[in-house]
């Protein structure tokens, strides 16, 4: 029998708590965000200033060098790489050395192909990261990969249509069994639409969360916040949980002051204010 839910609150959270956060920015970790593409620049932004205003401390993007330019302009608080021109390549100088003192790691916001994706992804994990969070194109191409070559503390940030993909037939949205088979298929703890699940059969249950929240970009900032949770030191079943509710109470913020039609870009000053009604 399937293990019933856990309902996500301000009490749960007050009693899990957030690591202390030390004196320094190198107390509260290091996140990397590997993504991006001419077409879509303004996903890496999202995810990396989401880590930022959920407490980690430092920041690397790791984008294609024809918008590294740009990144860095427009986010100057995080330090940016350039990918190799060939998906295929080794990654080595200071972008390694940026990933290997990482404490999670985000693939994903901001890929547009396939092939891509999957190549870096699979070098990425030739590094050796602690925490591996996968979003957008990173779960499309995970069920032609070897789970084996992946860090065992993996997160997958899905939506329905990614979730149908990882199972082999359709999910539809609140599918906790459906979810619970991705979780143990790649031994990993499984987002969608606020419902966490873990291969061991834990369960969490994020109620908020309005129609405001789908809107372009909005899960690129969920990523980001999951993947600085988890470079503060949170467990990834927790990190996905603190993440998926700073998300849903950030968008219940903004929609009860502007109503529907917030941006995605909105999103990330509100998770730190969300963060702060936990106390």
């Amino acid at each position: 029998m399937s293990t019933p839910s856990e309902a996500v609150d301000r009490v749960l959270l007050r009693s899990w708590g957030l690591p202390d956060p030390g004196d320094s920015k190198k107390s509260r970790g290091q996140v990397v965000v590997v993504g991006g593409s001419r077409r879509s620049p303004g996903a890496v932004l999202l995810s990396g200033e989401a880590t930022l205003r959920v407490g980690a401390g430092r920041l690397g993007l790791a984008v294609p060098a024809s918008i590294e330019g740009a990144v860095g302009v427009a986010l100057p608080e995080a330090a940016v790489f350039a990918l190799p021109e060939r998906a295929t390549d080794r990654l080595g100088g200071r972008l390694r050395a940026q990933l290997e003192a990482a404490d999670a790691v985000l693939v994903g916001p901001g890929f547009d192909d396939p092939d891509q994706t999957r190549d870096t992804l699979v070098a990425v994990a030739e590094v050796g990261v602690p925490v591996l969070v996968l979003d957008a194109f990173a779960i499309g191409v995970l069920p032609g990969l070897d789970r084996g070559i992946l860090p065992e503390r993996l997160v997958l940030n899905v939506n329905a249509e990614e979730a149908s993909i990882l199972r082999g037939r359709d999910v539809d949205a609140g599918d906790l069994d459906a979810l619970r088979d991705i979780a143990q298929r790649y031994r990993a703890v499984v987002n969608c639409y606020g419902a966490i699940v873990t291969a061991d059969g834990g369960c969490w249950e994020v109620p908020d969360g309005g129609p405001g929240l789908g809107t372009s970009g909005s899960g690129d900032v969920l990523a980001g916040a999951i993947a600085g949770f988890a470079a503060r030191g949170v467990e990834p079943e927790r990190a996905a949980v603190w993440g998926s509710w700073a998300h849903a109470r950030a968008g219940d913020r903004l929609e009860a002051r502007t109503g529907l039609g917030f941006l995605a870009r909105d999103l990330p000053a509100e998770l730190t204010l969300a963060i702060a009604e936990v106390g």
